[in-house]
């Protein structure tokens, strides 16, 4: 079991879904813990598991299903099935599957686009759609992650950084208003270091509507001359206003 204070590294983002004011609008108590910050914490509980191989043919299917809020004390509960797969959860907050194994190339042949900003709408968010490119050197230093989490492993960068690039390619090629990530399916094909330049392809494969809530998903190849991650991200984009 391992447990963790919430911290919510966002407060000061351009997603103000983190923020307390405009996240009560959405019927929140207050701003959002982001998910990528969850996913470190169940991550983590996982790396406690399965040691660093895991970072670098490791695996995991997370969903968001609760709010997680500044300051509350969480239990991350690991538990090993006789399939070797790992069930992690944090209350009726978030849950995931974890495994290792050697994993087929990313199923998707994304092609590089110019990274232009632009609105989002059902046309702009299109299955289909090809996000422009975005490229990143790595500086761990700079990372907000804050304790337990340790943006480097032995020299390796924490999940947590690595499925954040997912969330930077979205927020550099729309002009989001408050948002919300609501899962993510990973595989990993090797960890990435300090220092090396990423590159993030992303193209749109689904947009549906539930309960009020707009979502999209979107597969993403995290690379750097070799795959490093596969991640399909499912975002809600647009939030149902508490009435």
């Amino acid at each position: 079991m391992l447990r963790v204070r919430a911290v919510n590294t966002a407060a000061d983002s351009e997603n103000k879904i983190h923020d307390d004011a405009v996240a009560a609008q959405y019927g929140f108590r207050g701003g959002l813990v982001p998910g990528v910050t969850v996913y470190g914490y169940l991550a983590s509980a996982v790396l406690e598991h399965f040691g660093p191989e895991w970072l670098e043919h490791g695996a995991m299917d997370v969903r968001f299903r609760e709010p997680v809020y500044e300051g509350e004390d969480l239990e991350v509960a690991a538990a090993a099935g006789a399939d070797g797969r790992v069930q992690v959860q944090i209350g009726e907050r978030a849950c995931g599957v974890a495994w290792i194994g050697e994993h087929s190339p990313p199923p998707v042949a994304i092609p590089d686009a110019l990274l232009t900003r632009k609105k989002p709408t059902a046309d702009s968010l299109a299955p289909g759609t090809v996000f422009g490119t975005y490229i990143e050197k790595l500086d761990l230093k700079q990372s907000k992650l804050s304790a337990p989490l340790d943006p480097l492993i032995g020299g390796r960068a924490h999940p947590a950084i690595v499925i954040a690039l997912a969330n930077r390619i979205f927020v550099e090629n729309y002009e989001l208003g408050p948002w919300i990530h609501a899962g993510s399916e990973v595989r990993k094909f090797r960890s990435v270091r300090d220092g090396e330049e990423v590159r993030v392809n992303a193209k749109i494969i689904e947009r549906y509507e539930r309960k009020g809530h707009e979502f999209v998903v979107f597969d993403t190849v995290i690379s750097a001359g070799t795959p490093i991650e596969f991640v399909r991200h499912t975002a809600i984009w647009r939030p149902r206003v508490s009435g």
